[in-house]
């Protein structure tokens, strides 16, 4: 019987060891599957952060993933990868694992059984970290901007703000860049007690506020890490940041900066061309 895959990017790992334990073929590519991976894959259910490309290499051969993403074997022995996953993560009967997405011919040397070295992309690994990071903290500082337009109270978010990225949030892509995060405003948010109205006269407003909050937390340099509950793929995993305001725990899988000093400026766009639909597209700058 299978066993999840072991991971170690929570810990910021950009590279380690492995034996194959599986070696698949599928349309887009061959897919390598190994028992400990440094690898952060795409999730098939909330597709936000791209999975991590980088290198497999055993003896003098080395190929190259092309990305890393979600792999699923069922009780039954029913493989399948990413989109192609019947069920959410983590549900029973199937055991989850890692794949690793090769770009191009696999030698016979990569086969189940190899001991082989994982190399993971470290610039492209730093730049959806900072994506990522940066993702969060609009979202938060834009649940903060949009506080007062709430006449029911919708919940709270990681800060203890009216939770508008709970209720609203439809799809979120990170990039290497930043983030660009939509969110429905019909009639569903309207009845849960969003001023929809005030906020569309208002949000060149909303958008200084959300640049301003940006800034004050960029320049606390706030610690932020991962916790986790567990070394596989599917354990529970938390971003943290210790903001000024308080400390902002969000349900995470994906990856993050070791602090707020990684970014020189992180800035957001409200678009609101679409009155049914905001657009707030995040740009994440490094630090020199």
């Amino acid at each position: 019987m299978s066993t999840p895959t072991i991971v170690t990017f929570p810990d910021g790992a950009l590279a380690g060891d492995g034996n194959v334990t599986r070696v698949e073929s599928h349309l887009d590519g061959t897919v390598i599957v190994v028992d400990s991976t440094p690898f952060h894959p795409v999730d098939h259910t909330w597709p936000d952060q791209p999975g991590d490309a980088g290198a497999i290499s055993v003896g003098d051969d080395t190929v190259q993933v092309a990305e890393a993403l979600m792999a699923a074997v069922s009780d039954e022995g029913e493989f399948a990868v990413g989109s192609d996953i019947p069920v959410k993560r983590g549900a029973d009967g199937w055991t989850w694992l890692v794949g690793h997405r090769i770009a191009g011919a696999v030698p016979p040397s990569l086969a189940e059984g190899a001991r082989v070295s994982l190399s993971v992309d470290g610039a492209r690994r730093a730049g959806l970290s900072r994506g990522h990071t940066a993702c969060h903290l609009a979202s938060l500082a834009l649940d903060l901007a949009l506080a007062d337009l709430w006449r029911k109270d919708p919940g709270a978010d990681a800060l203890g703000t009216p939770d508008f990225e709970g209720r609203a949030n439809q799809s979120s892509r990170i990039h290497e860049g930043g983030a660009v995060d939509e969110y429905r405003l019909g009639k569903s948010l309207r009845r849960a007690g969003f001023d929809t109205e005030t906020f569309a006269v208002t949000i060149a407003d909303r958008e200084a506020r959300v640049n301003d909050q940006l800034a004050a937390w960029v320049a606390s340099g706030a610690p932020s890490s991962v916790e986790t509950e567990g070394p596989t793929i599917i354990d529970r995993r938390r971003w943290h940041c210790e903001l000024p305001e308080g400390e902002a725990v969000i349900l995470c899988g994906g990856t993050h900066v070791d602090s707020l000093a990684a970014f020189a400026s992180i800035t957001v766009s409200l678009d609101l061309s679409d009155p049914q639909l905001l657009v707030m597209t995040t740009v994440a700058t490094p630090a020199a």
